[in-house]
Parts: C-alpha cells; structure tokens; sequence
C-alpha cells in the first residue's frame, strides 16, 4: 500500500526537466521512426496506438479512480460507429470526429449519472458496464438486414461497414498510413501529457484521496461522486477517440469492437502494464500484442493457452504490474548502491 501511495503521489507533482525531455525524445522518434521502416511495419505499429488509447482509458479510470469498467469497448464501439455512419453520410471527417467523440461522452454522462449517483457498489459498477457492453455488441451483431440503416447508412450486422473515409488533413503525408502514423502517434502523445497535467492540478489530487479512502474525501468536503462522474466521461471520449482512430486505420468498423474478449484483452493490458502509472497501459498494451503477434509467426498451437500462461506467470512475478514493479526494483538497488558508497 506504502509503494501505491508513493507513486500517487509522485504523479501528483509536476512533471520535472527530465520527464519533459523524455517526451520530446520519443516525439521526434516517433517523427523519424516511419522513414526507417517498411510499410508492413508502419502498418502493424499504427495499428498500437489506438489500442494504446484504448488501454490509458482503461487504466486512468481504474488506477487513479478506483474504477473497473468493463464498458470501454462500448465507447471504443461508439466512436467508430458513429464517425463511419457520419462521414459517409455527409461526405466530411471533421464534424464527425468531433461528434464521434462528444455522443460517446454524453452517452457516459447520461450511464455514469444513474450509477454513480445511484451508489451502486464498485462491483456492481463493473456488472453493469459488462451488460452494457453484452447488450451494445448484441445490438449491432442483429442489423444485418437492409431495413438496419443509420442516415441511409447500412450496418451490415457481423460484416461490419466498410470503406469508412480516412481522416481528411490539412497537411499532406508521403502515404495514407504516413498520416494515420503520425495521427494516432500524435494522439496518444497529447493525450498521455494531458493525463499527466491533469494529475497536477487539484481535481487530479483529489482522484488520489478518492481512490485510497473516497469516505475521508467526503467528510473533507468533497464531492466524490462528480469527480468519479467527471472521469467517467473524460475515459469515455478517450475511448471512443481511440475507437476513431482504429476506424480511419483500417477503412472498417466491425461488431468485434464491442466484443467481451476486447473488454478482457484491455484489463489484461493495464493488469500487466502498472494500473499505477499512465505508461504501463500503454506498454501493457503494445507488449502484449507483440507476443501474440509472435506467437502466431511460430507455427505454434494453441496460442491463447500459451499466451494466458506466460500474462499469468508476468502478473504472479511482478504483482504491481511491470513499469511499478521495475520502478520499486530501480529504488532498492539505488539505495542499496547509496548504503553501500555511505558504509
């Protein structure tokens, strides 16, 4: 419990020179990255972004707020449902983004208000995202006949929509998958800063005493249940952004992105990751469809088994997560390092 506290409370603080100067590294990496790789390669790193969106969604609610949903796939499903259906309807990207992100916050407001402000338990909480979630893929999986349309717009039911419009851009790329790149790198780079700051001024402080003891926040005064409610559909526009993104990048939604498994794959993501930090979502995320990928180049059988073993041998020896876990194993050898100099 001591070492959760900690590293609240060392996001907490403003980030230092060093941290600033990571980010910047990483973001022109990230800028340089595609005119060393092949389009293969552009292609599959794209395609973590806006899994990596999807997982800081995840994990911000989950680690600073106490907040287990099983519903992020729903607005995952809800961005990009709703940016096909508009932008092939009225021919445009830009209004669509934003709609495509706004409906999936409002359908949040409208979920969280009657559960948060219901009291419902935390488990109960998480019940009932999965039933949504149950409920959403159901849904869409049932509109395969052609009376199914949205603003002239087919739904297609299991087949999903295709040819969902790519995001138009004020600037030019060398290639289509140049610009989703550069997009969704883009995307998750400011939204990973934004959570980051956000952590830094007093509504972020307060997830940190929510999350430890919400019943001490409010005989301090505060309102526990609009600032879970505020991060709710904060995560909900991440989410659907995420579910954007995966949209423009491959030209198609599907009623897979709703799918149960989805909903488990991002708490095994944050699981593995570090709940704790904003970081460890991300590599959760990106390093648990890398093995997966691999696994499935090694002609080998069985690869949800093997896969489900070696996330269950990573959870038992790094129970915090892996980012936490190496973070506690750099501090002890530092201070042992600083012992041993001072003896």
């Amino acid at each position: 419990m001591t070492v959760h506290i900690d590293e609240m409370t060392r996001t907490a603080e403003p980030p230092r020179w060093w941290w600033w100067a990571a980010v910047i590294a990483v973001t022109i990496m990230l800028m340089l990255l595609p005119s060393y790789l092949k389009i293969s390669q552009i292609n599959g790193i794209s395609k973590l972004f806006p899994l990596g969106l999807l997982a800081v969604s995840m994990g911000f609610m989950w680690g600073f707020a106490g907040m287990l949903s099983f519903g992020q796939t729903s607005f995952f499903g809800l961005g990009g449902y709703i940016y096909a259906v508009l932008s092939l309807y009225s021919g445009e990207t830009s209004w669509p983004l934003i709609a495509a992100i706004l409906l999936p916050m409002l359908f949040a407001l409208l979920l969280g208000y009657f559960m948060i402000y219901g009291r419902i338990s935390d488990i109960y909480f998480s019940v009932v995202t999965l039933v949504v979630t149950l409920i959403l893929e159901k849904a869409i999986r049932s509109t395969s006949g052609d009376q199914y349309t949205v603003l002239g717009v087919r739904l297609n039911g299991q087949n999903g929509i295709p040819t969902v419009p790519s995001l138009q851009l004020p600037v030019e790329f060398k290639t289509e998958l140049h610009a989703i790149f550069y997009l969704a790198a883009g995307m998750l780079v400011l939204v990973y800063v934004g959570l980051r700051l956000l952590l830094t001024t007093k509504f972020g402080r307060a997830l940190a005493g929510i999350r430890e003891n919400p019943r001490r926040m409010e005989l301090l005064g505060y309102d526990v249940r609009r600032y879970r409610l505020g991060v709710f559909v904060l995560c909900s526009g991440i989410a659907a952004l995420a579910g954007v993104l995966r949209a423009v990048w491959g030209n198609y939604v599907g009623p897979q992105m709703f799918d149960l498994n989805q909903a488990g794959q991002v708490v095994i993501w944050v699981i593995v990751g570090g709940r704790t930090t904003l970081l460890g979502p991300i590599v959760g995320a990106g390093g648990v469809q890398y093995l997966a990928a691999w696994l499935g180049t090694q002609a080998v059988g069985q690869i949800s088994l093997i896969l489900g073993l070696v996330l269950m041998l990573v959870v038992l020896v790094f129970s915090q997560g892996l980012l936490p876990s190496l973070g506690i194993a750099f501090a002890y050898a530092r201070d042992h390092l600083i012992l041993r100099r001072k003896i």
